[in-house]
């Protein structure tokens, strides 16, 4: 399996897609999603929600078009940038980094220029594209501008969603009576003048990012008890080591700075596991000092082994008190609120989650071919549908029969179709990622059975019609597997 396998089925089933397609010079890095990837991507975020519920989160919905001023305080004007080579022949631009990356297979500083321009001195890399002689490295700003107002307000597309998190903190902690540590959610597009973006939704120009930002108390840390996830085993990377540990040894053993990060970085663990993915694909990387970003104390990155390699999917950051002090310096409004009586700057934790790239690695885990069929085994709490209603054929009472099901099912998400081949029908449905199908026969007509069948195995088995409610409801939910549903086997 690779990642091109997957994207032919993406494209020919309109899972997602380039933009303005029709158009040939269309830009590249922007992406569209189909019914079923749309369903998906909003499953993906409705799961997202519902487990951020466990961390009193509240959720906001900020401007996507921000004022020169706010990228300024934050440093996006100086300091949101990435190492560019263009070609003296054919004028592409590319990231320089990626290029020596390819190369080497090493990771490479993004803002140290000077050593990118010695390795390709050293490398003798030409241009992927003609092979032409690339220019010396420079730093290239990844803001995109837009002009406001007839008197051209200068403002920027937000690069990520979390400025207006932290611009609009202090209003949101005290209208909705905020303690300590408080967490603010957004999701939402940004936006990024991306270099060569590739891979279709691992760089894109145009994105959806889910952000959360927890502020808290610094002198208050590691008092925050996570008994829910004590025992949880957490696979870290750190110096090139793995290290399978829980948060509260982590902690203990000082390889996570406090009990605040050690509880955030297994709550993203534990999501991803929560919607399907195997615990032995994720891993959380400590990232090395010249890596992080200039404001991280600390800094994780939750990445997934697909069949692109190791895929960062979340960044997570401890932030300090960068971004309220820069914002609070430079507007002039002090940020500080009430904790126990004590005036505080809080500090922030951010878990920073790519949601198009979470996707596509989804999809490329997920993935299974068989001699006669494609499928993605995804969890039901991403299928686009939950269910599909057939009968075995559009003739003799069946459809009518067929139609009572859909009724009993009218509160689930399932799909009825008649047409065409039983088989074909089933594949069809199978290679979106439907998990069961309920099929209706002669049989069903006598004695009020039907068939139900699971997408992994192509198994099938008979149970009552008054039965099936309750089977489907324990099977979406995950608290009934299919080899222990209580019927008649059918071969």
């Amino acid at each position: 399996m690779s990642y091109d396998d997957v994207l032919k089925v993406a494209l020919r089933r309109g899972i997602f897609f380039k933009t303005s397609e029709i158009y040939p010079n269309s830009p590249a890095g922007f992406w569209e999603y189909g019914p079923y990837g749309h369903t998906i991507k909003q499953k993906f975020i409705e799961a997202l929600r519902k487990k951020l519920k466990l961390l009193n989160c509240v959720e906001i919905d900020g401007s996507i078009i921000l004022p020169r001023e706010v990228f300024e305080a934050s440093s996006h004007l100086k300091s949101f940038v990435d190492p560019v080579v263009e070609c003296t022949q054919c004028k592409q631009a590319v990231r320089a980094n990626t290029i020596i990356e390819e190369k080497t297979g090493e990771r490479i500083p993004e803002k140290d220029v000077d050593k990118i321009n010695v390795l390709l001195e050293k490398l003798k890399l030409r241009c992927p594209r003609c092979g032409g002689k690339l220019s010396k490295a420079f730093l290239f700003n990844l803001m995109l501008k837009v002009d406001v107002g007839m008197k051209e307000h200068e403002c920027y597309l937000r690069p990520e969603t979390c400025q207006a998190i932290f611009l609009d903190f202090k209003r949101v902690f005290k209208a909705m009576r905020g303690k300590l540590p408080f967490a603010i959610f957004q999701v939402g597009k940004s936006f990024r003048n991306e270099i060569s973006p590739r891979q279709s939704l691992v760089r894109m120009r145009e994105f959806t990012q889910a952000e959360i930002e927890v502020f808290f108390n610094p002198k208050k840390e590691d008092e925050l008890e996570f008994d829910w996830l004590k025992s949880f085993r957490l696979n870290l990377y750190v110096n090139g080591r793995s290290i399978e540990t829980t948060p509260e040894m982590a902690v203990e053993n000082g390889i996570i700075s406090s009990k605040l990060v050690a509880f955030h970085l297994a709550f993203i663990h534990e999501f991803y596991e929560s919607i399907g993915v195997p615990h032995e694909n994720l891993r959380i990387r400590k990232l090395s000092e010249d890596e992080k970003a200039f404001y991280a104390k600390e800094a994780w990155d939750l990445e997934v082994l697909t069949s692109l390699g190791y895929l960062e999917l979340v960044a997570c950051n401890h932030r300090g008190d960068y971004d309220l002090g820069a914002h609070s310096k430079h507007s002039g409004i002090d940020l500080k609120v009430l904790d126990g009586g004590e005036r505080v700057l809080p500090n922030v934790f951010e878990l920073s989650i790519g949601v198009d790239r979470s996707i596509l690695a989804i999809l490329d885990l997920t993935y299974r071919k068989t001699k006669d069929r494609i499928f993605f085994s995804l969890s039901p709490k991403l299928a686009p549908i939950q269910v599909c209603v057939f009968p075995l054929v559009a003739k003799d009472g069946l459809p009518e029969k067929a139609q009572e099901v859909c009724k009993l099912l009218s509160d689930f998400e399932y799909v009825y179709e008649e047409k065409g081949s039983i088989g074909k029908r089933y594949y069809r449905y199978d290679e979106i990622g439907v998990p069961f199908a309920i099929t209706i026969d002669y049989r069903s007509i006598k004695d009020d059975t039907i068939t139900i069948r699971d997408r992994d195995t192509s198994q099938q088995v008979r149970i009552n019609l008054n039965e099936l409610r309750e089977v489907l409801e324990k099977l979406l939910r995950g608290e009934l597997k299919f080899e222990d549903v209580k019927g008649e086997r059918v071969s």
